[in-house]
């Protein structure tokens, strides 16, 4: 008995000191090359400049567009989406807390009408009726002694993380998306004003070509060629017009509004311009940006949750010490029968020695999709400079085309002016007209939609920065509306009011640096 209780003591020695947190600790994946690296388009100079991505869409200076962004990241749909899912991590997050407290909390009562009716044998023949009640409290408490609810807590707040940047990810394409198919609209009425006025100068010469055959000066085939022209370039219109309508309806669907719906001016505003900014305005690039996006900070909070799970997993190789405590209460209406009071408290023990294979393999299945999700995150950082030094490349491009397309309209328009000089002085045939005409009416269409690849290469460059979000407050995330529904429907408790805390970039222990918002 005494070698019983040695070794009973030597146990709880040897447990009570084995007290630990299993698994990893969480590392931010490092990326060597990111501190060296900088786009091409700006690799011979010093990148220690700010470039302010927030809200990088006033750099249009466009009152229209600003407006509606402001719209679509209030009505979005997409975007309520993602603010509900934080709430929905929220409660996931709280239940993993909760893991710290006794896991088995139970009540239980009864009241139970008995009747008895005794007959046959020997006995007395006597009936009884009567109720017993009774009443108990039952609770069981797992102790953390390998940190397996720690490591729980830690892995449901990084997923928590991780559906904050999920949202602000969100947002970077929301607004991304308002831009193009805003300027999309924009290039669309653009290139119908330049199809109606090179509608107008075909016809013009149509008339002039129809006025000299019916006077005998000039041949059918001048007149049914200029009609051609013209025909051809009146048919562009409708397609144009089909493509002005897709973009207003992609702009209100972004907004949250049925097609149709969106007051936007339907012509195009005589003398407007699209916007133009330097391409110097973006170099250089900082490449520390790259970490700042929004997508690549869900995933290093992604590997912050995997990280944990291998501790989850380790901590069942190991016994687990639960604290168990039971206090119950019966009787009965029969007044010889005494009421009974019960109490019991201790430990239970458990350990799965003989499951070690599979959960060794499990252990193994959690640290290879860990590494899965470092994998991924590296490759999400290669992919946003892969689309960082193009579009900084392709803006560049872009802009030197576009200095030649402006000389190129300049001389297609001087050379139309020569041609219908020449024809009406009889020294060259209508031919060269049409020539002059298709060549200006290309050049110009052109010169118009490299403007807008431009301003599309702006959009697409803040886009792989990861420019366009903020910290949302929590009153925010969903609308007032939608709060009180969900508040009425279930008890929230203070999960879609108190405020929501974030961080920029998971270090070490992203539980122990998270930063509160101020909201």
């Amino acid at each position: 008995m005494h070698t019983l209780k040695l070794l009973a003591a030597g146990l709880a020695l040897t447990v009570l000191s084995a007290c630990t947190v299993l698994g990893p600790d969480y590392q931010e994946p490092d990326v060597n090359w990111l501190k060296q690296w900088q786009p091409a388009a700006s690799a011979d100079k010093a990148a220690d400049q700010a470039l302010d991505t927030d809200f990088w869409w006033i750099i249009f200076n466009d009152p229209v567009l600003n407006d509606l962004i402001a719209t679509a990241r209030k009505e979005n749909p997409s975007i309520k989406i993602a603010g509900l899912r934080i709430f929905e991590s929220r409660a996931l997050l709280s239940i993993a807390q909760s893991t710290l407290y006794p896991q088995l909390q139970q009540v239980n009562g009864s009241a139970t009408y008995i009747n008895t009716d005794n007959h046959g044998g020997k006995a007395l023949k006597r009936n009884q009726n009567f109720i017993d009640y009774g009443a108990g409290f039952s609770l069981g408490w797992e102790l953390d002694f390998w940190g397996r609810f720690q490591r729980g807590i830690e892995s449901a707040d990084a997923a928590f993380f991780a559906s904050i940047t999920n949202q602000q990810d969100i947002q970077v394409l929301i607004a991304a998306q308002v831009a193009q198919a805003y300027f999309a609209y924009r290039i669309a009425q653009g290139r119908i004003a330049i199809a109606h006025e090179n509608t107008r100068i075909q016809k013009r010469s149509y008339e002039i070509t129809e006025n000299r055959f019916k006077s005998g000066e000039g041949s059918e085939l001048d007149l049914q060629q200029a009609k051609t022209q013209y025909l051809a370039t009146l048919a562009t219109i409708p397609n144009l017009e089909i493509a002005l309508n897709k973009n207003l309806n992609a702009l209100a669907v972004l907004l949250g509004k049925p097609p149709g719906s969106l007051d936007l001016p339907k012509e195009y505003i005589k003398g407007y311009r699209l916007p133009y900014v330097a391409p110097e305005t973006f170099n250089p690039i900082p490449a520390s940006l790259l970490t700042r996006r929004p997508d690549i900070r869900t995933a290093a909070w992604q590997v912050a949750a995997q990280s944990a799970q291998i501790g989850v997993a380790e901590a069942d190789l190991y016994p687990s010490i639960t604290l168990f405590g039971t206090l119950g209460w019966s009787t009965n209406t029969l007044g010889s029968t005494p009421e009974t009071t019960l109490f019991s408290f201790g430990p239970g023990f458990t350990w799965n020695v003989f499951n070690y294979d599979r959960i060794e393999n499990n252990v193994r299945i959690q640290d290879a999709r860990l590494q899965q999700l470092i994998e991924q995150y590296q490759n999400k950082v290669l992919q946003a400079a892969q689309e960082v030094d193009n579009a900084s490349y392709s803006l560049l491009k872009t802009d030197e085309q576009q200095k030649i397309l402006d000389q190129s309209v300049a001389a297609s328009r001087r050379a139309l002016a020569i041609a219908n000089i020449r024809y009406r002085e009889g020294y060259a045939d209508f031919q060269r007209v049409l020539d002059a005409q298709r060549a200006m009416f290309a050049q110009t269409e052109r010169q118009w939609l490299n403007q807008g690849s431009y301003v599309s290469g702006i959009i697409t460059l803040y886009k792989a920065l990861g420019g366009g979000w903020s910290a949302t407050p929590v009153n925010e995330l969903i609308p007032e509306e939608t709060r009180k529904t969900m508040q009425e429907r279930s008890d929230w408790g203070d999960l879609l009011t108190s405020p929501i805390y974030e961080q920029n970039i998971p270090v070490h222990n992203p539980a122990e640096t998270r930063q509160s918002e101020t909201q």
